[in-house]
């Protein structure tokens, strides 16, 4: 089978489509021919090496954490799971990837896809999809009333939260570029600000929570828009910043809370309710896996709406190597 391999951190020119042999399974877990993985930037920060105390350095690796596709194979002590059963799910990314054309998994990490969603849009949702849903546990109790400011509200972390809070009825403000704020109005933000010209740190108004999921705006950056008692919740932490926020939260009322990404049955269980309520599941662009390296180049440049996806069986493409599903 081939797969995306690298063996040695850096930048995107590491990457190799490579023959591998097809993976086996053991009882708990399934063989899945994978449809799609969307790429997300712990991707990136685990094959720039920035992960490595959590990662390992054994190569080769993979990429790519979630994923959708058909089950091919179930283990013998699987019993919710079937071949040719549509599903979505993910892989234990610090030691393996989803960028490859069978991938085995546990079972407890794979989903049936809804019927309402296709294989792109249910490969985006496991990673950022949870994460949206942790960080909705951290914030406690919301109402009208609790005022939340989203810096980098329109991608695919942002297009799940924004939604969810839309949901709890919390009053929210999303920092976006020009092409992003109408769907930040349509998933529900209150108050808009345009990062390409309003600066967010000399805004008036504090917030009762401040989240940022464009690794832009640090804790220290946000504490004078914070209200005396609030949360910073930052979901592109540095290794470092893992433990030592737990550390500082102890001496202030400002809290600086990271947000991972843990899938579960319970995450997931959210996630699927809210989808088939109508949680809309953009996806910005799907590249084909002879693309990966666009795909890539694309994902981490940023800036635009949603998910970026890479199609595992592309047979027909555009002009530029892409297949664009909006």
């Amino acid at each position: 089978m081939k797969a995306l391999v690298y063996r040695e951190f850096g930048n995107i020119d590491v990457f190799q489509i490579a023959e591998q042999p097809e993976p086996t399974i053991e009882r708990d877990e399934v063989l899945v021919k994978v449809k799609a993985f969307s790429i997300n930037p712990l991707d990136w920060k685990i094959r720039k090496g920035e992960m490595k105390l959590m990662s390992g350095s054994k190569f080769p690796r993979y990429t790519g954490t979630d994923f959708s596709g058909i089950v091919e194979e179930v283990g013998s002590t699987v019993t919710d799971l079937k071949k040719g059963d549509e599903v979505f799910g993910v892989v234990k990314n610090m030691k393996t990837g989803a960028s490859a054309e069978y991938i085995s998994v546990s079972s407890s990490l794979v989903w049936k896809k809804p019927s309402g969603i296709n294989f792109f849009q249910a490969a985006s949702i496991p990673v950022v999809g949870t994460a949206a849903v942790n960080a909705m546990e951290k914030m406690g109790n919301l109402s009208s009333e609790t005022k939340v400011l989203v810096n980098g509200a329109t991608g695919g972390f942002g297009m799940f939260l924004l939604q969810l809070l839309k949901q709890r009825g919390a009053n929210v403000t999303a920092v976006t570029s020009t092409h992003g704020t109408e769907f930040a109005k349509q998933w529900g933000a209150s108050a808009l600000l345009n990062y390409t010209k309003d600066d967010v740190l000399s805004h008036k108004a504090t917030f009762d929570i401040v989240v940022d999921l464009s690794g832009k705006l640090s804790y220290k950056d946000a504490r004078p828009i914070m209200k005396a008692k609030s949360l910073f919740l930052n979901s592109t932490p540095q290794p470092i910043e893992i433990p030592t926020s737990f550390i500082k939260n102890l001496f202030t009322s400002k809290k600086h809370i990271v947000i991972l990404s843990s899938p579960s049955a319970k995450a997931t269980d959210i996630l699927l309710n809210a989808v088939n309520k109508g949680l809309q599941v953009e996806v910005n662009r799907v590249f084909s896996f002879s693309k990966y390296k666009e795909a890539f180049e694309y994902a981490e440049k940023g800036g635009y709406v949603g998910k970026v996806v890479v199609e595992m069986d592309c047979r027909v493409a555009a002009s530029d190597g892409t297949i664009r599903t909006n």
